[in-house]
This record gives C-alpha cells, sequence and structure tokens, in this order.
C-alpha cells in the first residue's frame, strides 16, 4: 500500500510536534520550579547511602519539585546518579530542578556565616557559637575572621577552622622574623594579645609594643590593665586598687615578665605590631575612654596624664 505525500507530511508533522511537545515538556518540568514566587527555605537533609530515587521521593514529599520523575531523568541524563552528597541544604520551592541537583552534587551545604572579631577571647567565641570549643591553648591562636560553617558545626571542626587560618595567616616570613629575633611564636602571640586589648590603631599598636618589650628588657613590671580585666571580667579603664593585687600569673602589676599566655585572640595588625615594635623615647601609656592612646616618658608625666584623662 503506498503512502501518500499528504499522509507523509502528516506523519512528519506529528512527529515533529510530538518531539518538540515532549522537549518542552522535559525542558519546563527541570528549569521551570515549583513555586518561582516563594520566599520560603527548607533544610533538606540527604542522609548517607540515600540513592537518587530516595532523594527525588523526599524533595517531592516536601513540596520543593513538581516531580520526582523530572529530577532523576535530569540526574541519569548528566550521568551524575553517584555524585550526590550527603548533608543538609537550603533549598526553595523557587529553585528548578537543575539548581537543586547542582547543590547537592557539589555538595553545596547550608552554612552560617560568623564573624569572629579581633580580641575575642575563646569564652566568648564559645558563647557566640553556643558551643563548646575542646582542645588546649586555645587562646590566642583561633584566628578572628569571618568564617562559613555548616549549620550544625561541631566545636572540634570550628577549631581546626580557626587554627588552620592561623596557620597560613603566620607566614613563613613571619616566622622567619620571630626565629630571627630568638622569640617564640607563643612569646609574640601573648604579646600581640595585650597589645589587641589595650590599644586600637595600626600606629599606637606599633608603639605599644615597642613600649612593653623595652619593658620587659629592663625587667620593669608591664603593668598591662587587660591582664587585670581578663581576670574580673569587669568592662573598665580604671583598676581598682585592690584587683592590682589578684595573686595570678596573668597579673602583669604582680609579677614581672609577660603573663601566663595569652589574653585574647588578636588580629594581624596586633601580630605584626608584636614582631616588628617601634622604637620611641616612651616608657608609659594609657588609654581615655574615648579610646585616644596618651604617652609619656616618665613616672610624673604618666601620673599627671592619669589625673587628667581617667578621673
Amino acid at each position: 500500500m503506498k503512502i501518500s505525500n499528504g499522509v507523509k507530511k502528516k506523519i512528519i508533522f506529528s512527529t515533529i510536534f510530538i518531539l518538540f511537545f515532549g522537549l518542552f515538556f522535559l525542558w519546563q518540568g527541570i528549569y521551570l520550579s515549583k513555586n518561582p514566587f516563594s520566599e520560603k527555605e527548607v533544610i533538606f537533609n540527604v542522609e548517607k547511602g540515600q540513592n537518587l530515587f530516595q532523594i527525588g521521593e523526599n524533595l517531592e514529599k516536601e513540596g520543593l519539585i513538581k516531580n520526582k520523575f523530572f529530577f532523576d531523568f535530569y540526574l541519569f541524563l548528566k550521568g551524575a546518579q553517584k555524585k550526590l552528597q550527603a548533608g543538609e541544604y537550603l533549598i526553595s520551592p523557587s529553585e528548578g530542578i537543575a539548581e537543586v541537583a547542582k547543590k547537592i552534587i557539589s555538595g553545596d551545604t547550608a552554612r552560617i556565616s560568623v564573624t569572629i572579631p579581633e580580641g575575642f577571647t575563646v569564652k566568648q567565641i564559645e558563647e557566640k557559637l553556643n558551643l563548646k570549643l575542646p582542645g588546649e591553648n586555645l587562646e590566642g591562636f583561633l584566628f578572628p575572621d569571618t568564617y562559613q560553617f555548616p549549620l550544625r558545626v561541631s566545636g572540634e571542626e570550628v577549631v581546626k577552622k580557626m587554627r588552620d587560618n592561623f596557620e597560613k595567616k603566620l607566614t613563613l616570613d613571619l616566622r622567619e622574623e620571630i626565629e630571627r629575633q630568638e622569640k617564640t611564636i607563643f612569646e609574640i602571640i601573648t604579646m600581640a594579645s595585650l597589645i589587641e586589648k589595650e590599644v586600637k590603631t595600626k600606629e599606637d599598636k606599633e608603639m605599644v609594643s615597642g613600649i612593653l618589650w623595652k619593658r620587659l628588657k629592663n625587667n620593669i613590671p608591664l603593668q598591662v590593665d587587660a591582664t587585670i580585666t581578663y581576670l574580673t571580667g569587669k568592662k573598665t579603664t580604671k583598676i581598682p586598687l585592690e584587683d592590682l593585687q589578684i595573686d595570678s600569673p596573668y597579673n602583669t602589676y604582680k609579677y614581672k615578665g609577660l603573663p601566663l599566655g595569652p589574653i585574647c585572640n588578636p588580629g594581624l595588625d596586633s601580630i605584626k605590631a608584636a614582631i616588628y615594635p617601634k622604637n620611641s623615647e616612651y616608657w608609659y601609656y594609657l588609654s581615655t575612654p574615648e579610646g585616644e592612646t596618651i604617652f609619656s616618658k616618665t613616672l610624673e608625666e604618666h601620673n599627671i596624664a592619669q589625673a587628667k584623662y581617667l578621673k
């Protein structure tokens, strides 16, 4: 039986129409989201060992995708069905299947952004993160910075990330200079922590560093107020006389030399100031309530400055 040209054209047209409709159906299923106007985001958990079909089914159940078929088909098409990574993901119904799949394939898990300010103590970091940070000698070595952490980050993960950042920031050049000065990293970080809590600007930090190292060299007590407030937890520029008598290796009024260890986690400017102090004729300094640093050459000048600025 011979097929007429008219019938052939109809068959070709129908085939093209079906193919076009099928491709459009797949395209809109994969690239158009379930709800493009949704502002809600859901924490979606992919557990270890879950396969493609289980993940697709859960996405559909939670109303995050139109149909699990499109998810399964897209992953098979990309050959990525075995590349899906476990974790918690922040997913919105406004995202298409291609976007959702990309997150789970790349392991782009939900994260929180946390800024740890310079001068924070370990205790303050724990309070900010609501976590207990395990480990010894952490004070001073958790580098202050902005971090991206998983939603349920552990104390161990926080410590590792912050310690790794510290190791990276303390470059080989800085380490070599510390060694050349015959100092230890621990001594430098301890000094940097005092500087961090005492003054704010880069210039003042370098000047205070020079004063403190000079006092150490001449066997003069450092008399750093920040070591007392570290012990008492008080936020004040005036230290009561009774606090100066606290018997602690952190009390730099009572004991000569550096305190037992760092009193906070210093930033890079303070660390560099501790390594590269600025020499001057000054032996004393104080910080006014407004944050200005007043330098003095003699004890008499210092006492006058105290009476004037720390009433």
